[in-house]
This record gives C-alpha cells, structure tokens and sequence, in this order.
C-alpha cells in the first residue's frame, strides 16, 4: 500500500510538471524554434556560446552539438530530442513566463481541472472516495505555494499535499458548514489541465 501511494504521488508530480510545462508553452508570443538546428544554436546562445556547457547539459558530446550546429546532421535519437525540446521550451521566453507566474501568485491564480480518485471520508457517505472531474480555480496563495515548490525542485509528497490542499479549499471546503478540518487526498490521477 505505501509503494502505491508513493507511485501514485509520483505520478501527480510528473502530471502536474507536464501540466505547468504545458501551460507555460500556451503562453508564448512566438514559437520556439522547431528544427534541431535551430534548437542547439538558440540553447548554445543561452549558455552564453559554450559548446562544451550545452553539451554537458544535453548529456552529449561537444563533437555531437558541433555535428548540429554545421548541418552535418540532422534527425537527433529520441532521447536527444526530448531533451532539446524540453531545455528550449524551459529557456524560451522567460520574462512571458515571469510575469504570468507573477499575476497567478498575486491576483489571478491557477486554473486547475483534473480526474482523479478522491479519498475524502468513509464509505457510505457522500464524502466516501470516488473518481471525480473538477475544475477549480486555484487562489493566488496556492498558486504562489504551488510555483514556488515546483521552481525549488519540491518532493513528491510536498506538491501532492499542495494541489490537494488547493483543490479541498477550492472545492471541497467552499463555504465551510465544518468542513474547514477535511482531509483531501488525490490517489490516481488520470488527467490534469493547469491554466495560467
């Protein structure tokens, strides 16, 4: 039971990085560069012209990004490409990224919709865990919670009991009427949306 309930923490936390990245990418004014090529010489800038730096970031050869960077080659390996992808959409307009960080942890919040087993209360009660569909808009303070976890590199354990609590203040506990001390876990997640 624990090694499930640590998978099942794992597997939020990778749905909610995939969520923000996903997030993040709806907020660019201009595409991030597509080809490989494109990719290496933007990520090569960014390492201030170090061949050698982005080489060891990308967990490839100096020869292997020169190869990229000449034309020489063209078509990168799987892993190679998930990893150029994931570094440019990281690096691509951060100051997009900073301010729609920003305006979610002060005024706008996070707008998050997830399917997900619920475990709320015991069986035989309308809070008896089930599979739910929500859609919650996260306040400022979650957000804030939520980014800030993320950007130090957080644990499993520390952003699931964040999005569960976000989303038990949003939608479970709205309102009150003694439900203030509910404990909300999230146990199989099967789909999550985070919107800025």
């Amino acid at each position: 039971m624990i090694n499930d309930h640590a998978a099942g923490r794992a597997l939020l936390r990778d749905k909610l990085l995939d969520g923000l990245r996903r997030a993040e990418r709806t907020l660019f004014t201009r595409p991030a560069p597509k080809s490989a090529h494109a990719r290496m010489k933007f990520l090569r800038t960014r390492e201030g012209g170090s061949s050698k730096s982005l080489a060891e970031r990308l967990g490839v050869s100096r020869k292997t990004v020169d190869r990229y960077l000449s034309g020489a080659t063209k078509k990168p390996q799987k892993r190679l490409q998930a990893a150029l992808e994931q570094e440019t959409e990281a690096e691509w307009q951060p100051q997009v990224k900073a301010q729609a960080r920003a305006r979610a942890a002060t005024s706008a919040g996070l707008g998050i919709s997830i399917t997900a087993y619920f475990a709320l209360g015991p069986a035989g009660t309308s809070d008896a865990g089930r599979k739910r569909d929500i859609s919650v808009a996260v306040t400022p303070s979650h957000a804030a919670a939520i980014l800030a976890a993320k950007d130090r590199g957080a644990t499993d354990t520390e952003l699931h009991d964040l999005v569960a609590e976000a989303i038990a203040d949003a939608y479970f506990r709205v309102g009150g009427g003694g439900r203030a001390g509910l404990k909300v876990q999230i146990v199989d997640v099967e789909r999550l949306e985070i919107a800025f």
